[in-house]
């Protein structure tokens, strides 16, 4: 009995293997982050233009790279380029389900203008009533200050 009264309970917890575990999952998503950036690289033209609101649906994004091509923000693979008339039915199907979905249009500055018609007509043909277009106000800013300075 006396060797029962002599034993205490040890109270302490050890967190060096939830410390392990942390340092793995740091780790991890460090390595994959970068990956999760997705989009295709548009030069967008230059405009003096407010930013909109906060909006509570994620918009859907028409671009149009510099070769004319096509590719939305939805599917299974964003980077590919689509055809005209998947994009009207992948447009439809969204704007089926919900109405309200903000619509932009992402087009490279150096893309003939009637390609982006073409990109706006397929998305109003497809339901979407209000259009917006992407632009870089960065970049106007610094054509100003460049023109200032000569």
């Amino acid at each position: 009995m006396e060797r029962a009264k002599k034993r205490r309970l040890l109270s302490e917890i050890n967190v060096v293997p939830y410390i392990d575990v942390m340092l793995v999952l740091l780790i991890i998503f460090m390595i994959t982050a970068p990956l999760l950036t997705q989009g295709i690289n548009v030069d967008l033209p230059k405009a003096n233009a407010q930013p909109l609101e906060n909006q509570k649906d994620e918009p859907l994004v028409l671009s149009v790279d510099r070769d004319g091509r096509f590719f939305l923000n939805i599917g299974d693979n964003a980077d590919a380029p689509l055809e005209d008339s998947v994009v009207l039915e992948r447009v439809s199907a969204v704007l089926r389900r919900n109405a309200d979905t903000p619509v932009v249009i992402k087009g490279d500055q150096s893309v003939p203008y009637g390609r982006v018609v073409v990109g706006a007509a397929l998305l109003q043909q497809a339901g979407a009533t209000k259009l917006g277009f992407l632009t870089d106000p960065k970049g106007l800013e610094d054509e100003r200050g460049r023109r200032q300075r000569r």
